[in-house]
């Protein structure tokens, strides 16, 4: 187990002096132990929201606090941990129930998302916020390449409704096409509807990837009819 902990502290650049932190810290509450990651994912949240907060402040020095409430929250988010767990294969070093397992947990992404937050709460909790700070900014910078405002603001949904609202008077109508597969796989087709006009459809793991995807399609087709 410490052997194959070392791989994941390596991916992180960071060694845990306490190794039980760092196991609390990928302790599923389904694995029945008298301790889980929920404490420190808590921990976890409240840090990586100031540190991505602050990192955003310093980068766009020109944006409203508008802007970066919501730039914030496209990178703060189970979608946005997940994607930054998948890089470290965090779900490999998850401790969970056979049951948990078996229903296809160390791919569920709300469960990646909890265990990142609770591996950054536990790194606070020994080394500071400086070394969160140094690893999940590093984290973000080589996951997301180009990190610029249009890149950054992923809520397509709200920026559609703005524009349909201003151009049309009207709201967009998410229609639920289809789902597809398991419940611990299960894809979702959406078609975003305007003016009684399906404008464009999307796939994903969830409703609100599923439309925000359309979304983006969408915005995509009436800024090219300006």
């Amino acid at each position: 187990m410490g052997k194959k902990f070392e791989l994941l502290e390596k991916s992180l650049g960071y060694e845990f002096k306490d190794k039980k932190l760092l196991i609390e810290a990928l302790t599923h509450k389904s694995y029945k132990q008298p301790y889980d990651n929920e404490r420190l994912e808590f921990l976890g949240d409240a840090v990586l929201d100031l540190v991505v907060g602050e990192y955003l402040f310093k980068k766009f020095s020109k944006s409203d606090e508008g802007n970066l409430s919501k730039i914030r929250a496209s990178l703060v988010n189970e979608s946005g941990f997940d994607k930054l767990a998948r890089c470290l294969d965090l779900g490999d070093y998850i401790l969970l129930s056979n049951a948990e397992e078996n229903n296809g947990g160390r791919e569920k992404s709300s469960l990646l998302s909890n265990a990142f937050e609770a591996v950054m709460g536990a790194i606070y909790l020994e080394a500071g916020l400086k070394t969160v700070d140094t690893i999940a900014i590093k984290l973000i910078e080589e996951n997301h390449k180009d990190i610029s405002l249009n890149s950054l603001f992923r809520d397509f949904k709200t920026l559609l409704q703005e524009l349909t609202q201003a151009r049309y008077g009207i709201t967009p109508e998410y229609k639920v096409i289809a789902s597809r597969g398991p419940d611990h796989e299960k894809e979702f087709e959406i078609a975003v509807i305007i003016k009684d006009k399906e404008y464009a459809r999307a796939i994903g793991k969830s409703k609100k990837i599923a439309q925000q995807d359309s979304a983006k399609m969408a915005l995509d087709i009436l800024n090219g009819e300006k």
